[in-house]
Formats: structure tokens, C-alpha cells, sequence
């Protein structure tokens, strides 16, 4: 068996290092399907970068998604995804997280989360305001 010394001084099996099948993550990934709408947080962007995907994994540490494009390594996100547990009562949840990618691979990318938040979702869509709908509030 050879051993190799890592970056920071403890002796390390060189084997399971390369083994691919040894999960090395600090947090244990679930596999949650889940839609999920992105848009990304950019301040010099005239139009953010957004779509929708779904998600593939999740940790305490990140979400792991495919997107509608190739997002950029390193580009700050937000990400929007329907929660699948629901409170007491019946009111479902979404979970709001901010992060930076970290990986990219095709139309799929993992990011670092480095904020969340729990969000109540709406159980009913809001109709899209027209014209007509305007004018009939105008004379209430």
C-alpha cells in the first residue's frame, strides 16, 4: 500500500484518494427532484442571465441542478426551488438560496450555498394584468 502525504501533513491512502467511488463531500447529498427557477446576480448586467431547471441533488452545502443554458464557474446565483415538504395547514414552502457556482458541466451546474431562506408559496397564480383589468379597478 502507498501512502502520500496531503497539503497538510497527515499520511493519506493514495488508493482511496483516486477512488472515484469514495464520497469525500462534509455533507451528505439528497436526491431531490425539484422545479427550480435561477437567475443570476450580476450588477453590470443589463439583463440577468434566468431559466428554469430542475434540481438533481442537495445538501446542506449545495444544489446540484440543470439549467436551460451553461451558467458560468464563479457567477453568484439565485435560486428558487419548490419545496417538497408542507407545513401544518397545507402551505407548501419554496426554498430561496444565494451561492456561487462552483461547477459546471454541460446544462447542469452545482452551486455553494451561501444563504437561504424558507419562503411561503402562493397556492393560487395570480392573473396577468391587462388592459381591461385596469380599467375595471379604475372605476371600483
Amino acid at each position: 500500500m502507498r501512502l502520500a502525504r496531503s497539503h497538510d501533513g497527515c499520511m493519506a491512502d493514495r488508493e482511496s484518494r483516486l477512488d472515484t467511488s469514495v464520497e469525500r463531500r462534509a455533507s451528505k447529498r439528497f436526491p431531490i427532484e425539484q422545479e427550480a427557477t435561477y437567475k443570476t446576480l450580476d450588477h453590470r448586467a443589463l439583463v440577468p442571465e434566468s431559466g428554469i431547471g430542475k434540481t438533481i441533488d442537495i445538501s446542506s452545502g449545495g444544489v446540484f441542478f440543470e439549467t436551460e443554458q451553461r451558467l458560468r464557474s464563479g457567477k453568484r446565483v439565485e435560486l428558487s426551488i419548490n419545496w417538497p415538504a408542507v407545513l401544518e395547514g397545507g402551505c407548501r414552502l419554496k426554498f430561496v438560496a444565494v451561492g456561487r457556482v462552483v461547477r459546471v458541466e454541460d446544462a447542469r451546474a452545482a452551486v455553494s450555498i451561501e444563504q437561504y431562506e424558507f419562503k411561503t408559496r402562493r397556492t393560487k397564480e395570480v392573473p396577468p394584468i391587462t388592459e381591461r383589468s385596469l380599467r375595471a379597478a379604475s372605476y371600483s
